[in-house]
């Protein structure tokens, strides 16, 4: 940035990143008013920043995480987010934590904070959407509690039981496409769904809603509209690596990092809110436009050069 931005020194820089303590309420104020705070899905849904150089001993937020990307351990921060969709399709993280491990709290310790804070807030959504990491039945309960509806991944192994027979584990059940009514153990009748993916491994989902008529009346089309939506998320973390330079920071300090995170963050849901407002068609559309700029100055200075050597 300071060599970018002329009059700009470097430690400014840092010193803004030393300074300023941004939290996530910060992000859902500023950008509440261009969403639709009622009726839509929360997704949450965690990610690993990659640091795969960086010493863990010298940066607190740093450590080893399971990574979905990589399928194995990784060197990195380990960021969980909730991020909205209203009815519209607009869609902004709301809520946001970067794993602290002298905190002493899980994940689940951190989306059950973050789901409190929203509700707070004044968001009052209709559905909230996780993978099976999170369908512990603590989280469950607590939306249950709040008046929420759900869609969650749940284990293969996770007890169910049909009309009052003996709990079995979900795998063993014949799910038709339309989806199977259960009654999930601790928790009450849920309809739980089944995908199967490329490499042919099934992945089962169970949806509740407060009303119970309105569970028992859920669709395949309604999973499958509730599952597309929570693909957002996925979507919402390439982008925040890819365009948004959360990974690019060259600082140790916790205070640091975490405002680097924020305005990582808060560009991501400007790009949205430029997206919404029709003044791009994509995320991407804004980094391509200045890659091509770029390119195509670099390759006519290049032919200019060498135009003007051959003449010579």
């Amino acid at each position: 940035m300071a060599e970018i931005l002329e009059g700009l020194s470097h430690d400014s820089v840092n010193r803004f990143l030393l300074r300023e303590r941004y939290d996530p309420k910060d992000l859902f104020d500023e950008f509440k008013q261009y969403i639709d705070v009622i009726g839509g899905t929360l997704s949450g849904d965690d990610t690993v920043i990659d640091k795969p150089y960086s010493n863990p001993s010298l940066t607190k937020l740093i450590g080893y995480f399971w990574s979905g990307k990589h399928h194995r351990v990784v060197k990195g921060i380990h960021l969980i987010t909730l991020y909205y969709t209203d009815s519209s399709g607009k869609s902004i993280p709301v809520n946001y934590r970067i794993y602290n491990k002298m905190e002493g709290k899980t994940k689940n310790n951190y989306f059950r904070e973050m789901i409190a804070e929203v509700l707070s807030w004044g968001l009052m959504p209709l559905m909230v959407t996780t993978d099976a990491w999170y369908s512990s039945i603590d989280n469950l309960k607590l939306l249950k509690h709040k008046g929420l509806g759900l869609l969650m991944g749940i284990a293969k192994n996770r007890q169910v039981a049909i009309d009052g027979s003996k709990y079995t584990q979900v795998q063993n059940l014949v799910i038709p496409d339309e989806g199977l009514v259960v009654y999930l153990k601790e928790f009450g009748y849920v309809k739980v769904f089944c995908r199967t993916f490329k490499n042919e491994v099934s992945r089962y989902y169970i949806m509740y809603l407060p009303d119970k008529n309105a569970t028992l009346a859920l669709t395949s089309s309604e999973f499958k509209k509730a599952h597309t939506i929570h693909w957002g998320i996925e979507c919402y973390h390439r982008a925040i690596k890819q365009l948004c330079g959360i990974s690019r920071f060259m600082v140790r300090t916790t205070e640091a990092i975490m405002t680097h995170f924020f305005c990582a963050i808060r560009a991501f849901a400007q790009l949205e809110l430029m997206r919404t407002e029709e003044l791009i068609e994509n995320w991407y559309q804004v980094q391509r436009t200045l890659s091509l700029k770029v390119a195509r100055e670099f390759i006519l200075e290049h032919l200019k050069q060498k135009i003007g050597s051959t003449s010579t």
